[in-house]
């Protein structure tokens, strides 16, 4: 029992300090506080004990007020949970004529940098109230400036309201309109206020442009003002030669509006002979690529001292293998002839095959070679043909 006892005890004592450790931490981290001082011009109406606000919300007191010359420092402690912004300010406010005033933190926080614990806000991030009696003092020394003994001396004042409300008699209609126009012109500029600041700003940078290119915008005045200088020097000739323009320009609308129709069958002509190029294109690339061969094959072919092609041909594969059709050739060339034979081609193939008959030894001539059978659908490459002109 006497074991059981003791073990009560010591499990007892146990509970007890952790118990009490736990109110000390609970009631230290409740009270547990950061500090700042703050420097106002004046603290009319602040006290020892008067409330630090964020929001309208009290966090923290003044603890302290001690006089520094010109302004007063006072000590501020607020709760060690509340957060800051690094830019804060703190502001006296006065919420009626009489009564207590409390300091103002603003702005609240909402994220980034936070001040630190023990920071110092100087003067210029703090404010206070203006003082009834200051306003009293002002209100009087405009009274005394507008009085009798100051601008109203010699009633210049009261002319001045009596010829203001002349001029305001019977105008109140359009008083009105003016001050609502211009709470519109207000608020448009309000809205437009960052287009508006943002062309100030570019305006700004031209200028300091300007600025800093200083001597090439002189240089470029002084080049425009030569050039001024010769053109109002040569003005009659420019003004000839402008009339001349108008003249010729007259004149080659009235040639295009009497050749309307020529120059359109031009153009289609043109058009036409483009399209032919485009279809032998093909040809036109291997004649370019194979040309310059065959002069070079002509020029070595050549023989100075008898004045001939000294050349090796045969007639047979000539006929039968370098010309693809004969008669065609044959056909194409009678065409150009002036003869006047019904059907030059019937004719020549009969002649092409008697003359070839003998040679080849009555192997098959090409097709279009052969007497009394021409081609039907045979197509005339010639270039009247391909470019669509009757012969």
């Amino acid at each position: 029992m006497s074991r059981l006892a003791g073990a009560a005890r010591i499990l007892t004592v146990l509970v007890a300090l952790v118990l009490v450790v736990g109110l000390v931490i609970v009631f230290g981290q409740r009270d547990a506080k950061k500090t700042i001082t703050v420097d106002f011009t004046q603290t009319n109406s602040l006290y020892e004990g008067s409330d630090v606000r964020i929001l309208g919300v009290a966090v923290g007191t003044v603890d302290r007020l001690v006089p520094r010359g010109k302004t007063v420092r006072a000590t501020i402690s607020y709760d060690a949970s509340v957060k800051l912004p690094d830019d804060v300010k703190a502001v006296v406010v006065s919420p009626s004529i009489v009564g207590d005033r409390f300091v103002q933190l603003a702005p609240a926080y909402d994220g980034g940098a936070v001040l630190k614990d023990g920071a110092r806000l100087g003067v210029s991030r703090t404010a206070v109230p203006v003082e009834l009696d200051q306003v009293y003092k002002s209100l009087d020394d405009l009274s005394v400036a507008l009085g009798p003994d100051g601008a109203n001396r010699n009633g210049a004042v009261s002319d001045l309201v009596r010829d203001t409300a002349k001029q305001l008699d019977g105008q109140g209609a359009q008083v009105n309109e003016t001050l609502r126009n211009f709470g519109k012109l207000s608020q448009t500029l309000s809205d437009n206020k960052d287009e508006l600041f943002g062309s100030m700003r570019e305006v700004d940078q031209f200028v300091q442009l300007l600025q800093t290119n200083d001597q090439s915008v002189r240089d470029f005045f002084d080049s425009t003002a030569q050039v001024s200088t010769v053109l109002a020097g040569e003005r009659e000739d420019l003004q000839a030669t402008i009339k001349a323009l108008g003249d010729a320009l007259v004149e080659v609308r009235r040639l295009v509006r009497e050749n309307r129709s020529e120059l359109r069958g031009n153009v289609k002509q043109l058009a036409t002979v483009a399209r032919v190029l485009g279809d032998h294109q093909k040809d036109l690339e291997q004649f370019t690529i194979s040309a310059p061969t065959a002069l070079s094959n002509v020029a070595l072919a050549y023989n100075g001292n008898t004045g001939t092609l000294d050349n090796h041909a045969d007639v047979l594969q000539l006929l039968l293998g370098a010309v693809e059709d004969p008669g065609d050739l044959l056909c194409n060339i009678s065409e150009n002839l002036p003869i006047d034979v019904k059907e030059p081609c019937d004719v020549l193939g009969g002649v092409l095959d008697d003359l070839l008959k003998p040679i080849t030894g009555g192997l098959p001539l090409p097709r279009a070679a052969v007497a009394n059978a021409p081609s039907p659908d045979r197509t005339d490459t010639s270039l009247s043909q391909m470019l669509g002109v009757e012969r």
